[in-house]
């Protein structure tokens, strides 16, 4: 068993600004970073808002950067899955797809995965024309019909880069207006290949062995309609990673409860990132996030010595 003064669960941008904190402050580091390290960032193509890049920076370019910057300082960063832990003890007891490791202070930033629909015909064509994912998959739909579900600003980036290969986008919402920012909006409404459908769901993903078309119902008039296309796209949002956190206290949306400054309902254990944030859900945020909840397990270990 490995001892370390923190392990951090998760490698976005919450995790790794966390572990430059922690090393520089001394504290021996392991980064669990899952098989499928660097979170949302490394399925975004083009990042806009973070500071330091007045002309952008590609999401996988980003986070490998700030890993390079926490393995320069000392975090160890090991691409294992995080399997289960043990709160109810000290040193804290977390296992790995691969090890077992102790820890004298645990930071949870495991971020959030893609909240799919849950309508027929979504599950069993995934990956055969439904995605979360425009920049992987947009490739596969050059010259088609493509449909994007969603209302924020997710939404909207997947729509305009899908415009660079599809020949139709059409965003569909299911309110009457988006919550998208102002500047995102208008970048949607002024793009030809974009056609806007409100008040609107999708019922049903139809199609055999890939998509074919969407059933739709107006949440307005419950009309119900069909309309053909190529691939849908789910970007609706997403569900925090905190089914394996056994003992940590969970709002009614699955989110960690976060007590004074970055601390959770068992003492030693810290919360950074979309795991708790259900508000902002910034990249920028996220680093602030863990670079707060670093600053405090270097606190408590200092009173805990």
């Amino acid at each position: 068993m490995y001892m370390y003064d923190l392990i951090i669960i998760g490698s976005g941008p919450a995790g790794l600004t966390a572990g430059i904190y922690s090393t520089r402050a001394n504290l021996k580091t392991l980064i669990l970073a899952g098989g499928k390290w660097g979170g949302q960032l490394m399925l975004t193509s083009v990042v806009e808002n973070y500071p330091g890049f007045p002309q952008g920076i590609e999401g996988p370019e980003l986070m490998l950067n700030m890993r390079k910057q926490a393995e320069k300082f000392g975090a160890e960063v090991k691409e294992e899955d995080f399997i289960s832990a043990d709160f109810s003890v000290k040193p804290f007891s977390i296992v790995s797809s691969s090890n077992s490791y102790l820890a004298k202070s645990v930071i949870l930033a495991s971020g959030a995965d893609t909240l799919w629909l849950g309508v027929p015909g979504e599950k069993e064509k995934i990956g055969k024309g439904v995605s979360s994912c425009a920049t992987c998959d947009a490739a596969f739909f050059r010259n088609k019909n493509v449909i994007v579900v969603g209302g924020g600003d997710s939404a909207m980036e997947e729509a305009l880069f899908l415009t660079k290969f599809a020949d139709k986008v059409t965003l569909i919402h299911r309110r009457e207006q988006f919550r998208a920012s102002e500047i995102m909006q208008k970048r949607v409404k002024e793009n030809s290949k974009i056609t806007l459908l409100l008040n609107t769901q999708i019922k049903e993903i139809l199609g055999d062995e890939k998509v074919s078309g969407v059933t739709l119902i107006n949440s307005k008039t419950n009309e119900i309609s069909n309309l053909q296309t190529d691939g849908v796209f789910v970007a609706i949002g997403h569900v925090p990673n905190t089914k394996s956190f056994k003992g940590i206290e969970l709002d009614d949306k699955g989110f960690i409860k976060v007590k004074d400054h970055f601390k959770t309902n068992v003492e030693g254990v810290f919360v950074a990132g979309d795991v708790h944030d259900n508000e902002y859900k910034q990249a920028i945020t996220a680093a602030g996030f863990g670079c707060a909840a670093a600053l405090e397990v270097e606190r408590y270990l200092q009173n805990t010595k």
